[in-house]
């Protein structure tokens, strides 16, 4: 009886053995055959922004509430006006709310004399497809300073200008990073004497929106920009 039993745990042993050596067999095989590259493929494209977005901010002050508005009304009047000489249309013109800020209802006001109580703020903003003509138009703003416009300081650009076709030019870009990281595997190959086969995986990468130009501006402060991406492709080697 006890024969019997040794010889099952035997066979059982045995058993399991195989069932662990040869996929473990196998896998070590083709893991020893297994012959790939990485490589990296660089694609790069000029483009212009086909959208901006200028938003004009400015202010009217003084002691009488209703005549400030006015004033605040006639500035935005001249501003549209102007806007429609240099060929924007009214869809291409979006107007914003107005803030008030009364400076005698502030609590932390000091002892200092308030020569305008009032102090009226409007913005308006421009958004077309007309991204010359919008950077052209800006250069003339300071004519309306002729016509009482009076404009809110502000350190930044006014400007936006985007770039928003990227799905057009996706395609073209990953077949030429495609072909560029195919060169490099070739490249690989031919110094490690192999032969660039099929591709085993790949990744398309993140693409990128940069200025054109390394100038101290950021992207979205200039007309020209580059768009690049970086795919990654493992081919088999033979």
């Amino acid at each position: 009886m006890k024969k019997i039993s040794y010889l099952y745990v035997v066979i059982i042993a045995l058993g399991l053995l195989f069932v662990g050596f040869f996929p473990g067999y196998y896998y070590y095989h083709s893991k020893f055959n297994y012959n790939a590259v990485t490589v990296k493929g660089l694609a790069e494209q000029d483009v212009e922004a086909n959208l901006a977005i200028w938003e004009i901010k400015y202010v009217a002050t003084g002691n009488d509430l209703v005549k400030t508005k006015n004033n605040l009304e006639d500035q935005t009047a001249a501003i549209i006006n102007f806007l429609h000489e240099n060929g924007f249309s009214d869809s291409e013109i979006e107007l914003g709310g107005t803030e008030t800020n009364d400076l005698m209802a502030n609590p932390y006001r000091g002892n200092e004399t308030i020569t305008s109580r009032f102090i009226l703020t409007k913005s308006m903003t421009v958004r077309s497809n007309q991204v010359h003509n919008v950077a052209e138009t800006y250069t003339r703003a300071g004519d309306l300073i002729n016509s009482g416009v009076v404009f809110e300081n502000r350190y930044d650009s006014p400007i936006s200008y985007i770039f928003t076709r990227l799905n057009d030019i996706k395609p073209q870009m990953l077949e030429q990073a495609t072909k560029n990281a195919r060169q490099a595997a070739l490249e690989f190959a031919k110094s490690s004497d192999s032969k660039v086969g099929k591709i085993h995986s790949a990744n398309q990468g993140v693409f990128s929106i940069l200025p054109r130009d390394n100038a101290n501006a950021s992207e979205s402060q200039q007309i020209n920009k580059k768009v690049r991406v970086v795919a990654t492709v493992e081919y088999f080697l033979e």
